[in-house]
């Protein structure tokens, strides 16, 4: 299979993961590639059993595509806790590097990588890591910007922004910290709130895009 190919997979999972048909549209947009070219792979998808289109919905991957799509991603998240944890890359680098090297490993190869990692489920900026046979640990939904001061949580995962990793690594904010809401300023104003006895404050556009424990 192409990366081309790999790539759309990919998108499809994540895209559909609430269960909705995803329009060529969202693909267009999420990929930066022209309508035109969404369609000829979807074609190409369908043909090959990864998907099932309906004409002016969308697409859905079938089960054949959602393992092929898990697959990638279990690749994809087991290189990105190497390069941070093992060569001490940061989240945005790992995020690029780990894009590439996810086309060129062997299923024998990502098993001694899970087994060397000690089996982690989740990802350095905390989207989890399906296992091998597909199924994988919950993804945090619950928006940071949900709580309300003086509630308690753990921050669990940030969108995959390179620049937003670079400003939660510059500000020492990592995935699984502790932290108490102290306060929420109004007209899009900081977010502030205390781990570990300091005081941390968030600009309002990171906050928007930091996920939580549910309740």
């Amino acid at each position: 299979m192409t990366s081309g190919k790999e790539d759309y997979l990919k998108a499809l999972y994540s895209l559909g993961e609430d269960g909705h048909v995803v329009s060529n549209k969202e693909l267009s947009d999420m990929l930066q590639v022209s309508p035109p070219s969404v369609s000829e792979m979807i074609v190409k998808l369908q043909k090959e059993g990864f998907i099932d289109y309906t004409a002016y919905k969308g697409s859905r991957l079938t089960k054949k595509g959602r393992m092929a799509a898990s697959r990638l991603l279990r690749y994809y998240g087991l290189w990105e806790v190497f390069l941070v944890r093992c060569l001490g890359f940061r989240w945005s680098e790992a995020h690029v590097e780990a894009h590439n090297l996810e086309h060129h490993i062997s299923e024998k190869a990502a098993d001694r990588l899970e087994e060397f990692l000690g089996h982690p489920e989740y990802c350095p900026h905390g989207m989890p890591i399906p296992k091998k046979d597909g199924s994988r640990a919950p993804e945090a939904r619950r928006p940071l910007l949900s709580m309300e001061p003086g509630e308690s949580s753990h921050i669990r995962c940030c969108r995959e922004d390179s620049e937003l990793m670079d400003y939660l690594q510059d500000s020492v904010i990592s995935m699984g910290m502790a932290i108490t809401l102290k306060e929420k300023e109004p007209y899009e104003g900081p977010v502030i709130f205390l781990s570990e006895g300091k005081e941390f404050s968030l600009s309002y556009k990171a906050a928007a895009q930091l996920f939580v424990d549910s309740r």
